[in-house]
């Protein structure tokens, strides 16, 4: 009969296998909780860098867009503070999506209301971009997922509940769908660590591409932004 340590030990050595990483460090450009228990919960000693970007985005990019944009810019951003071994960066960007609108992290409880009051009874998308970044190659891989939810109707006592809660606190569209808000969500269509906030089988394929040296991922959004966020000048 096998301890729990090793258990543990042989799930992380698994998930190295699947994912390709072979000794590589794997640094978490994110101060998520939600996405470093996902990666954790496959056995992996998650090095976390969480960084501070300005999270606006050109007004022209899609809400597609503008989620992958802001995942290779927080990316960009860990790179430029880390620069020792072998590692890969992954970042991700989640935002949610309603009448063709985005909606990110609430700024207050007023702000998370709305929200809540507008996810109502009705179906919304979660889109989450996702960057993997090797500084010692230059290369990035980058994509995205999207899940379809719908929310029962939510009675004004539900939406003070989930307000009061504060779990709407650093979470797009004001909710996590694995706390308080799993008692009002009717459907989902779609993968569910998507909405989490970090769609493990996308990841997956990026970090292998970026393992193997495939053919960089050509950016959704201009090419131009991708070369502003790298530094370069032409």
């Amino acid at each position: 009969m096998t301890g729990p340590g090793t258990v543990r030990e042989r799930m992380a050595e698994s998930a190295m296998r699947m994912l390709g990483l072979d000794g590589r460090r794997l640094l978490l450009a994110s101060a998520s909780p939600r996405r470093r228990r996902l990666l954790e919960g496959l056995g992996l000693a998650v090095e976390t860098r969480p960084v501070r970007v300005d999270e606006a985005y050109p007004e022209y990019l899609s809400p597609v867009q503008a989620a992958v944009y802001l995942a290779e810019k927080k990316a960009a951003a860990a790179r430029a503070a880390e620069d020792r071994g072998e590692f890969l960066i992954l970042a991700a960007d989640t935002v949610v999506v309603i009448d063709g609108g985005v909606l990110g992290k609430p700024s207050g409880p007023g702000e998370a209301a709305e929200m809540l009051r507008k996810l109502s009874g009705r179906d919304h998308d979660v889109i989450t971009g996702v960057a993997v970044l090797c500084p010692n190659r230059n290369l990035v891989h980058a994509g995205s997922a999207a899940t379809r939810v719908r929310f029962s109707a939510l009675s004004a006592a539900d939406v003070e509940a989930l307000v009061v809660s504060g779990d709407w606190r650093g979470k797009a569209g004001a909710y996590g769908i694995q706390s308080l808000a799993s008692l009002v969500v009717e459907r989902l269509e779609g993968d569910y660590f998507n909405v989490v906030g970090l769609p493990l089988a996308l990841t997956r394929k990026l970090i292998l591409r970026t393992v193997r040296g495939d053919a960089e991922t050509p950016p959704v959004f201009p090419v131009r932004l991708r070369r502003e966020l790298r530094g370069e000048t032409t």
